[in-house]
């Protein structure tokens, strides 16, 4: 959400972005908001990473 907010966009139009540069093997963000991803998982205490993806369980 705060990565769709900082370039004034809806979490819609983020995530068909995201989805249509990987459909085409393309990295989905610039230097610049990347650095603003290292900024906000600091602030955040974010650690998870890709790899975590396939081992999150819902729960019931």
């Amino acid at each position: 959400m705060a990565i769709a907010a900082h370039h004034e966009i809806g979490l819609g139009d983020l995530l068909e972005g995201i989805v249509l540069h990987s459909f085409e093997g393309k990295p989905p963000f610039g230097p610049e908001t990347l650095d603003f991803i290292t900024q906000m998982r600091s602030a955040y205490g974010l650690d998870l990473t890709a790899k975590d993806s396939h081992l999150l369980t819902e729960k019931s």
